[in-house]
Parts: C-alpha cells; sequence; structure tokens
C-alpha cells in the first residue's frame, strides 16, 4: 500500500497534489488542507464496509411506506418546525455557531424520545460528567438514554449493534473518525465516510439518527456539501447566540415543510418554545408613539406574526448615503425606497436609511414593503403613525400595492392583537375578511403617503 500527500478543500472536496490559496472549484480562500490518501489497491479485506445496507428488487407497488404516526419529541416547536414530529428511520442534520444551544436542545430532543424509545447518546466533544452535569441542569433524567464518550467509528458501531437503540445521537460529527481512512477528524473524507457509514447503520435498522454539525465563520456548515445531501432533514439556528430567542429553520426536509421556524427562549433550564410569537415580537410598548415605526403580519409556514418595522431617515455628510437593513433583505429594501423616490416625491438622495425588525428575527415575506414603506415616511416626515394601525401588502417598483397569500389569517391575527385598521391591497368580492381590523383599501404608494399623512397628524 502506498501513500501520497494531497491538499483537499474543507468545502467542496476538490482535491490538488499541491497546495493552493484559492479553491478553484468553489473559489474559497485557504480552505486546502494537506491529507494523506492511499494510492495502492488495497485488498478486499481492507475495502469492506463496517455496515451493509442495500435492498432486493422490488415493484414500485410493493415498495409503499407504511403509514407510521408521527413520533413526537415532546418539544412542540421541533414538532412544528418537522411537520408533526419524526419519522422512524429519518436522518437529521443540526446546525449552528458555537454556544447557540445545538447539545442543549438534542439533550432535550433526548429526554423527549426517551419515553418512547432507547436513545444512544454519544458525546465526542464532552466527557460523561459533563453531560450529566447539563442533564440535571436541564432536568432529563432517564433510564433509557444511554451516554457514550468517543470518537471512534468502529467502537460506536460496536456500542450500537450492542444497545439497538432507537435513536443515535452523534455530537458532533466533526469529532468522529472512520479508522479506515486517513486524515485527523474533521476534514472533508473523515466527515463524509463517518456520516455516511452511521446512515448505513441506521437506516437498515430503521433508527432515528440525529447529527450535530460545526458552522464556518461565514455561517455555512463546515465540511462537504455532500454531507447536507445525504441526510433527510438539515436545520440551522439562523440566529446570534448573543440573542435571547434563538430562531431554527428547516433548509431542507424530506417529510415536511421547510417554510416552518421553530422559536426558542434560552434560559437556565434549557430552551424554551415561545408559543405566541406575536406577542413577543410586537406587544412591548406598542402603545407609546414612536416616529418611524410600523407593524405588520408575516407569515412563517402557516403560522402568523407580528412584526414591528423600524425606520431611521437622517441627514448625511457623505456623498454617498447610506442603506442599511437588519432581518431584512437589503436588495427589496432599496428598490422600495427607489420607488418611494419616485412615485411620492420622497426626497431620500442625501439622508441614511437604516431599517430593522425588532426582536432579531429575520423575514422575507414581501407582505412587510407596506409596513417598510409606512416607517420610511413616518421618519422621514418626522410624524407618528399610530398604534392602532397594521400594514400588509407587497410594493411593486412602480408603486402599485399587490395582494399577498394567507391575508385573511394574518388579518385575524391583528385583529387578535388589538389593531383596529388595516392597510390591505384590493381584494377580490369573493375573499372573506374578518371584521376586525377594519380594512382600509390601498392600491399605490401615494395612496399610502395620504394615509400615514393623516393618520400621523400628532406630533410624537
Amino acid at each position: 500500500m502506498k501513500l501520497k500527500t494531497m491538499h483537499r478543500c474543507q468545502s467542496c472536496g476538490f482535491a490538488s497534489p499541491k497546495w493552493l490559496g484559492q479553491c478553484p472549484d468553489c473559489k474559497g480562500w485557504n480552505t486546502l488542507v494537506e491529507e494523506v490518501t492511499e494510492t495502492g489497491k488495497p485488498g478486499a479485506k481492507e475495502r469492506r464496509a463496517l455496515t451493509d445496507f442495500s435492498s432486493e428488487l422490488t415493484p414500485l407497488d410493493k415498495a409503499r411506506a407504511a403509514d407510521e404516526p408521527r413520533i413526537k419529541t415532546g418539544i412542540s416547536e421541533v414538532d412544528r418546525l418537522l411537520g408533526g414530529g419524526l419519522v422512524r428511520g429519518q436522518a437529521a442534520l443540526l446546525a449552528g455557531a458555537p454556544g447557540i444551544g445545538k447539545s442543549t436542545l438534542t439533550l432535550q430532543l433526548a429526554g423527549g424520545l426517551a419515553p418512547a424509545m432507547k436513545v444512544l447518546y454519544v458525546s465526542g466533544e464532552e466527557s460523561l460528567h459533563q453531560v450529566g452535569a447539563r442533564a440535571a441542569r436541564l432536568k432529563v433524567n432517564s433510564k433509557d438514554i444511554l451516554l457514550l464518550s468517543e470518537t471512534d467509528l468502529s467502537r460506536i458501531i460496536e456500542a450500537y449493534r450492542k444497545v439497538k437503540p432507537g435513536a443515535l445521537v452523534i455530537d458532533s460529527i466533526q469529532t468522529v473518525y472512520h479508522p479506515q481512512f486517513a486524515g485527523s477528524p474533521g476534514t472533508v473524507s473523515q466527515v463524509r465516510e463517518s456520516a455516511a457509514e452511521l446512515l448505513r447503520l441506521c437506516k437498515s435498522d430503521n433508527a432515528l439518527l440525529v447529527l450535530l454539525g460545526h458552522v464556518t465563520k461565514e455561517g455555512s456548515l463546515a465540511g462537504p456539501r455532500v454531507l447536507e445531501h445525504i441526510v433527510d432533514t438539515v436545520l440551522y439556528f439562523d440566529s446570534e447566540r448573543h440573542n435571547l430567542l434563538r430562531i431554527l429553520r428547516a433548509y431542507k426536509n424530506r417529510f415536511g415543510p421547510t417554510s416552518e421556524i421553530g422559536i426558542f427562549s434560552m434560559s437556565e433550564s434549557g430552551l424554551g418554545a415561545v408559543e405566541d410569537a406575536s406577542l413577543h415580537f410586537s406587544s412591548a410598548g406598542r402603545d407609546k408613539p414612536l416616529k418611524g415605526r410600523a407593524f405588520s403580519v408575516a407569515m412563517e409556514g402557516s403560522r402568523p406574526i407580528a412584526a414591528e418595522v423600524q425606520a431611521l431617515v437622517a441627514p448625511t455628510r457623505y456623498p454617498f448615503p447610506r442603506r442599511l437593513a437588519s432581518g431584512l433583505d437589503l436588495n427589496r429594501c432599496q428598490l422600495l425606497l427607489a420607488a418611494l423616490e419616485r412615485h411620492v416625491g420622497l426626497s431620500l438622495e442625501n439622508k441614511d436609511v437604516f431599517l430593522s425588525v425588532a426582536g432579531g428575527i429575520r423575514l422575507d415575506d414581501p407582505a412587510l414593503d407596506l409596513a417598510v414603506c409606512a416607517a420610511v415616511i413616518s421618519s422621514a416626515r418626522d410624524t407618528v403613525i399610530g398604534w392602532e394601525n397594521v400594514f400588509v401588502g407587497e410594493v411593486g417598483i412602480l408603486g402599485q400595492v399587490s395582494r399577498v397569500p394567507w391575508l385573511g389569517a394574518r388579518l385575524a391575527e391583528a385583529g387578535r392583537l388589538g389593531f383596529k385598521t388595516a392597510h390591505v391591497p384590493p381584494v377580490s368580492g369573493s375573499e372573506k375578511l374578518p371584521q376586525k381590523p377594519s380594512a382600509a383599501v390601498t392600491e399605490d404608494l401615494r395612496e399610502l403617503f395620504n394615509a400615514v399623512a393623516a393618520k400621523a397628524a400628532v406630533k410624537a
């Protein structure tokens, strides 16, 4: 057997005989790491896989999946995100920044699954005492959760076959190494082969597999992109660890939707589910008169969430005014500002514009366009919009206000929160809207400007 030194990209897997500063495939800088690979043909015994996962030829009409009920995790936000719960044989990948709560959520998940099945929790980063201390803090205590501190894949598989659990948790996949492959843990070959081996192991027994993954400083998942392709579900924590709230999004889900989000609050007892997100994001100080604030209702999957849009328009002494957005798409915000200048005559060429969604959540729903425009008008004209107004509608670059889906559900949520007037686009006669709040039809930006000026006659 011969060994050869190769330099492999840790982002896309590109291999080069010499080191390169930039990867030719993914254009990433300083991503090539030296690895030792085998060039000779090893024997069949050396190439034998640790597990086997294959099936016989089967006609499609006989390969129907059994109609099994979903496995509840005991965490309402996770069940909502997954489409009702987990499916037997499902492989899920959970990723996020360091310290954001991946291990905490996974241990709570193991505690929720333990009453229904045996769980094998493998930690490659912490000792058993550290995991036990976290479990005591989270009040997770079950004899059906078995702990193992190990990084050798062969020993993990040996423990799995001995225990035969219903769920296997790996914390984290970057710490596991395959004994038949060269390279240190965390390299492309080790992560790819270890994850594929664990996937074959759990799929053959129809067991759940939960993998924890690290992310790079750019926010993408560390390791090869193939890791996201081989699993059934990819969940990302889409928020900073310094925020009180943790937003969990599904970027891939073979057994459910990808439009839902899970909202959690971090406390000493772990991650708690935020059931009423609208009250959390819009209730604090809503009746206080503030310039540059407007409310809207966004849809995240099947859940309406009331959002507070804030705008600050300030004069600038620089030749190029700044445009910054937090929680909103900056490019879309720039289109809306251009539409305001063109169709309303709002002078913004010598002013900085800062936009934000309160609460640290990111929303990409076009229905927030009307609220963004209303907040900018309020700040630029130095007026206050009454707290009882809510703005729901998509704004085009030609200044027209377009319809948005789920308008009835959005207005029902606004009525529940006490809003009295809803500025909405024109609706068809067959569309049924709730009686509260009352609908004020807004067809274009000029009507919005007049409505904001009328509602905002009171100075703060």
